[in-house]
């Protein structure tokens, strides 16, 4: 015997007159994504990024372009009152002409242009050295260097010792002025070019007269811009003309 089952009786939603399928299948609800507002029915057409205020980008947009015009007009302006790159990395070619100038006189030095003592110049006639040095088939870049430093060094330790509580020579001073008195060696290293290597004697003779000149140079301007070397001018000469010894010596072989 079979049992029976009571089914209750579907009820479909009153559709006015459309298909209750049909209408079933229209009225469900669109599932919307997570995280997102509520929109009211009249908003459905329209698209959340589209919805900005257009004025305020626009003005936005002018007050940021405004911004970048008036910076860029001060950027100009602090630009064109800036220093120049070679003024504020402290090389002034014009000061170093001058003091190069200088020491074209062997007879008479004008020690008042070396005052102001600088490290630009005498790089450049140390690379320069360097440079004839080269070109003569020699690589001693690392030997010229070391012999600077060692040279100052010297100098500045030997004129403190003899100048005593009066001598005011600082190694910043002594290097520069070692190195603006190195421009007749660099004019020996670049006329030792075009001498021949087989004629020692005159090689010798030429880097006499270059020792000398660049030995009379610097023991001028020691005793010019330090105090207490006037009497110890026959020992501050004396170690001067073994620096350029030194380094004429490393020309000539």
């Amino acid at each position: 015997m079979a049992k029976e089952f009571t089914v209750p009786p579907v009820v479909f939603p009153s559709g006015s007159g459309v298909n209750p399928s049909v209408g079933n299948i229209n009225q469900r609800r669109v599932p919307t994504a997570p995280f997102q507002p509520s929109r009211p029915p009249s908003s459905s057409s329209a698209l959340p990024f589209m919805s900005f205020d257009m004025g305020s980008a626009t003005s936005s947009s002018v007050s940021l372009g405004g911004s970048i015009s008036s910076s860029a007009a001060t950027g100009s302006a602090s630009f064109e009152d800036e220093e120049p790159l070679l003024d504020e990395l402290g090389i002034h070619p014009d000061q170093i002409w001058y003091k190069t100038r200088s020491i074209l006189n062997p007879l008479r030095v004008n020690s008042t242009a070396h005052k102001d003592s600088d490290l630009s110049g005498p790089i450049f006639l140390y690379l320069a050295l360097c440079l004839f040095q080269l070109l003569a088939g020699k690589i001693q870049f690392g030997v010229i260097l070391g012999w600077i430093v060692v040279s100052s060094i010297f100098l500045y330790v030997v004129f403190n010792m003899l100048a005593g509580r009066n001598g005011n020579l600082d190694l910043h001073t002594c290097t520069s002025v070692v190195g603006y008195c190195m421009l007749p060696v660099v004019i020996f290293s670049a006329a030792s070019l075009f001498i021949p290597q087989g004629t020692s004697v005159a090689r010798y003779a030429v880097a006499g007269v270059f020792v000398v000149w660049a030995t009379r140079a610097c023991t001028n301007l020691m005793v010019a811009l330090a105090d207490g070397g006037e009497e110890h001018r026959g020992l501050i000469s004396y170690a001067c003309f073994l620096i350029y010894t030194l380094f004429s010596l490393l020309v000539i072989f």
